[in-house]
């Protein structure tokens, strides 16, 4: 499988979850994240997808193309509190994209990839960026796993947030997704500290969060 068909694969399975009536029923309710709206986290679930078709279409700037964890290291969000201007930006934003209803999302949502899914598996792996990050791009490629994190993380704050299971992703995703998370954590913690939590439950640290 390559990153292109994982990032379809686990968009459709989140679009799976923003569909169900517990969703629908939870709606105008508070999410599990702080400050955080059921509808404003679908929104933000659903932002993972929209903006790539005018992404992948946009003209190839001049910006330096990072690396992943360079990128990270930029945008620095993980080190901001909930109520931060970034944060507080998020939220908005996905609410934005929830205003006009569940239906209306799910059905944007959906029709985002199938497009994508036509464009996609044959685009070469080229720069792409968002103007709120600042002055730099990543690859294609690195970008779909930034989406892969934020869709497998997100649908679990949300099916907590409504009381559902949260969906089973297929394994090849969720590696990379723990790779992803894995290394960011190693920003923020030593690494004796994620070896005992993964090897030695009697001197496991409380906390090894990637944000």
């Amino acid at each position: 499988m390559t990153i292109r068909e994982d990032f379809l694969t686990t968009a459709r399975i989140a679009l799976d979850l923003l569909r169900h009536q517990k969703v629908t029923e939870n709606w105008e309710k508070p999410s599990a994240l702080p400050e955080f709206g059921v509808s404003g986290l679908a929104g933000h679930i659903g932002y993972q997808a929209l903006p790539v078709p005018s992404m992948i279409s946009a003209p190839l700037g001049d910006e330096p193309v990072v690396g992943l964890m360079e990128h990270y290291a930029r945008a620095n969000w993980t080190e901001q509190d909930v109520d931060s201007e970034f944060h507080s930006r998020i939220r908005a934003g996905g609410e934005k994209i929830a205003e006009e209803g569940q239906d209306a999302l799910c059905d944007r949502f959906e029709q985002t990839l199938d497009e994508l899914a036509k464009t996609l598996p044959d685009l070469d792996d080229r720069p792409v960026r968002m103007p709120h990050w600042g002055p730099w791009a990543v690859s294609l490629d690195d970008y779909l796993v930034t989406r892969l994190m934020e869709f497998v993380v997100h649908s679990d704050d949300l099916a907590v947030s409504v009381g559902v299971d949260t969906p089973e992703f297929p394994r090849h995703v969720n590696e990379t997704v723990i790779d992803l998370l894995t290394r960011m954590s190693l920003n923020r913690h030593k690494a004796v500290d994620l070896v005992r939590a993964l090897s030695r439950k009697e001197r496991a640290p409380q906390d090894i969060t990637a944000f």
